[in-house]
């Protein structure tokens, strides 16, 4: 299963939090807390029961997560296999219209080959991806939009 996202907001930033609290506000367990407090989140003192000020708690979960941000430079896609920024392969880029602004664009990632996926407007997809080939095509019909049922209903009359 996979982890679940910290929400920083989640934290009152006038109340102190025992491990225990933090760690029930946040929704994450005590150990947890307590591993971050041994990777530099500060505490009030070294006393039992361990406090943290809630304004302490949130800008340091707002710091760590804006650390962990990999903003894609342009020409780039994000790879969530390699988990970072990567050229398409053979530079080019397959751009999924939407609606009348938006574009899904793919590529295959050029280390892994692994396929890569983002969401842009059509105005800023010469920013996005400057030099690269870039077919645009439209979307297919959406299933209410279609004439004949979807082939794997289970709702035929025999």
């Amino acid at each position: 299963m996979p982890a679940r996202r910290i929400n920083p907001r989640l934290i009152r930033i006038h109340r102190p939090y025992s491990v225990e609290e933090a760690a029930h506000a946040l929704g994450a367990h005590r150990n947890t807390v307590r591993g971050w407090i041994k990777s530099g989140l500060p505490v009030v003192d070294c006393s039992r029961p361990v406090l943290i000020l809630g304004h302490e708690l949130r800008s340091w979960l707002e710091r760590r997560r804006k650390a962990n941000k990999r903003p894609c430079p342009p020409g780039m896609l994000y790879c969530f296999k390699c988990r970072q920024p990567r050229p398409p392969a053979l530079g080019m880029i397959e751009a999924t219209r939407q609606n009348a602004t938006c574009a899904n664009l793919r590529a295959f990632c050029e280390a892994c080959g692994t396929m890569m996926h983002r969401r842009a407007t059509l105005a800023t997809i010469p920013a996005i991806v400057p030099g690269l080939a870039v077919q645009i095509r439209e979307a297919g019909p959406r299933i209410s939009g279609r004439t004949a049922p979807s082939l794997n209903c289970d709702n035929r009359k025999d």
